[in-house]
């Protein structure tokens, strides 16, 4: 089986199937063929397998099949709705790791292909690359707590270039009513699936692309606490009209505040922290705030995010929900490390769906497995103040 980065133990090898287990007793009713449930199962056993290239070929020869024309009826043409399959992805995601502190994070990946037909695939800018590139571009919504972080939701992002040409959508599957969303309102969908189901989280974080005023209106308007980062030049009607980064300088080294928000690679993530409110307009017990984090060496490099929480949250709490953030990289690089995220080969919208669900279900049973093998965690509150 792929490692979790923690250590599992042979002794620990049984913790898989009954993961496995769980997993496909939990999805097996979206599935009419009997031989269809044994296929997911076996595929999913295939994406947990030590194998560099998790594509239909190397599944296939996992599972012990001569040819990958199983594994790629199952992602192409076989019956079942990879969006159910999604909501039970979420079920099991907070039946293994859920608590009422835990964090709801937005980003996006890249996944770089050749040619022009797979569904979205356009020049665009990827941080996979760091740079524009012929690449396909999920935006995802991974859940965060004390337990560990996995994914509970994702979506094909079309360029324009894409909506705009039907006969293009037609070829690759793209259902006809499919229009052209942005990535914010892509991420506004699946929170919007999230909290109908109750899944129990204290914030949403995410990086600057997803800090536009549409969804954090969106958020203070249901009461929903927040970090979301934003530009320097991020207007702020704070008194008077000013930025972030003009505010920012207002603010001086005594209001800062040195917090640990996370663990790194190379040990705790340690930055001076410091707020200042703005646009007070959320009623008495709400406040807005700017958010600024400032490294700790001597380039002492600036971030910026917009925060709504509880007025009594204190100002760690907001710094580490923005911490949170980065379990997200951790688990894009185990997902495309060990269960083979971006390894697949299909070009149709239903294989990219149906494929990534299946590996965001195989990293959900590595990030349980992981929790057990880890032990109890640590305790540490990182929700507002009600």
């Amino acid at each position: 089986m792929a490692s979790t980065g923690s250590v599992v133990t042979a002794e620990d090898v049984h913790v898989w199937g009954e993961q496995l287990d769980q997993v496909a007793r939990r999805i097996g009713a979206r599935f009419a063929r009997s031989e269809t449930r044994d296929r997911v199962r076996a595929c999913l056993e295939g994406l947990l397998a030590p194998v560099r290239r998790k594509n239909s070929w190397r599944i296939a020869e996992q599972i012990g099949e001569a040819a990958p024309y199983g594994v790629q009826h199952l992602l192409g043409r076989a019956d079942w709705d990879p969006d159910a399959v999604r909501d039970d992805l979420r079920a099991h995601v907070v039946d293994a790791l859920g608590e009422p502190d835990a964090v709801l994070i937005l980003d996006e990946t890249g996944f770089l292909k050749k040619g022009a037909r797979s569904a979205g695939v356009a020049r665009q800018y990827t941080g996979t690359a760091g740079r524009i590139e012929n690449a396909q571009v999920g935006v995802f919504l991974a859940y965060a707590s004390r337990h560990g972080a996995a994914f509970l939701d994702r979506a094909l992002y079309l360029p324009k270039e894409w909506t705009d040409d039907p006969e293009r959508c037609e070829a690759a599957g793209v259902p006809e009513a499919t229009e052209f969303a942005a990535k914010i309102r892509l991420a506004k969908r699946m929170l919007e699936r999230a909290l109908a189901a109750g899944t129990p989280a204290a914030w949403v974080v995410g990086d600057e692309v997803y800090g536009a005023w549409e969804l954090r209106r969106w958020l203070e308007e249901r009461k929903r606490p927040y970090v979301l980062g934003v530009r320097a030049d991020q207007y702020l009607p704070a008194g008077r009209p000013t930025t972030a980064t003009a505010l920012a300088g207002a603010l001086t080294g005594r209001s800062r505040r040195t917090v640990e928000v996370a663990a790194g690679s190379k040990g705790p993530r340690r930055y001076a922290w410091a707020r200042a409110e703005v646009d007070h307009d959320l009623g008495p017990e709400w406040r807005r705030w700017l958010l600024v984090r400032k490294g700790l060496d001597e380039r002492g490099e600036l971030a910026y995010y917009i925060a709504a929480a509880p007025a009594r949250t204190p100002l760690a709490a907001l710094a580490r929900a923005a911490g949170a953030r980065w379990a997200i990289e951790g688990a894009f690089e185990a997902a495309k490390q060990e269960v083979g995220l971006a390894g697949y080969e299909v070009r149709s919208w239903t294989g990219w769906h149906r494929h990534v669900t299946l590996a965001l279900l195989a990293h959900a049973v590595l990030a349980a497995v992981r929790r057990l093998a880890d032990g109890p965690p640590k305790e540490r509150r990182t929700g507002p103040r009600s």
